[in-house]
């Protein structure tokens, strides 16, 4: 019971970091086309967002192959979830650049 609880927890923590990293990369992408030094700002958020990350899978895994494994699985379910939700807003995107071209 004891592990499985932990294996549940590490996912979470997995899935909370793929948001952290997702997220951050979505907020990247809106706000670092209007910054005045955009690779600056792509190049310091991937930096960012990556530490994050693989400090989270240190400290999430304590040393087991097997928690590490969870974890990751965790953060690939938190992209696939991320992409579902965000395929509105991007359709919504497109549907507004293509309108704003001159026929």
């Amino acid at each position: 019971m004891n592990n499985i609880l932990i294996l549940v927890m590490a996912c979470t923590a997995g899935m909370v970091l793929g948001v952290i990293f997702f997220g951050g990369l979505w907020w990247t992408v809106q706000k670092g086309v209007a910054s005045a030094y955009p690779a600056l700002f792509f190049l310091f958020s991937a930096v960012l967002r990556m530490a994050i990350v693989v400090l989270g899978f240190y400290f999430v895994s304590g040393g087991e192959l097997y928690r590490l494994l969870v974890c990751v699985g965790g953060f690939f379910i938190a992209r696939i979830v991320i992409a579902f939700f965000m395929r509105d807003r991007i359709d919504k995107i497109d549907d507004q650049e293509e309108s704003s071209h001159a026929p």
